[in-house]
C-alpha cells in the first residue's frame, strides 16, 4: 500500500530529474495513485515537455531509464501528446 509520505519521498526524487529535462507537469496514475502499489509495482507517470522543446523517442528512453536508476523501480512514462482524447 502507498501511504501520502512514501508520495511525497517519491515526489521529492522525481521532481528534480522531471524539471532537468523540460517537463513542466506531470502525475502519478494507477496502483500508486489509488494507494494499492505493492512492491513490484511500477511506478506510471503522465508528463507534459515544456512546449517548444524538442523531445524525441531517445529522450523519453532517457528518462525513463534516468528515472528508474533513481527510484530503484520500474517507470512507465506517458505524455502528454501520447493521449488520443476525443475518445
Amino acid at each position: 500500500m502507498t501511504n501520502k509520505n512514501e508520495l511525497r519521498k517519491l515526489q521529492q526524487k522525481i521532481v528534480p530529474i522531471l524539471k532537468s529535462n523540460n517537463v513542466v507537469r506531470a502525475g502519478i496514475f494507477g496502483s500508486y495513485a489509488r494507494g494499492e502499489a505493492k512492491k513490484r509495482s511500477d511506478i506510471d507517470i503522465l508528463i507534459k515537455v515544456r512546449k517548444g522543446k524538442k523531445f524525441s523517442l531517445l529522450d523519453l528512453v532517457g528518462l525513463q531509464m534516468e528515472l528508474e536508476e533513481k527510484l530503484g523501480k520500474k517507470v512507465d512514462l506517458l505524455t502528454y501528446n501520447g493521449i488520443i482524447w476525443s475518445i
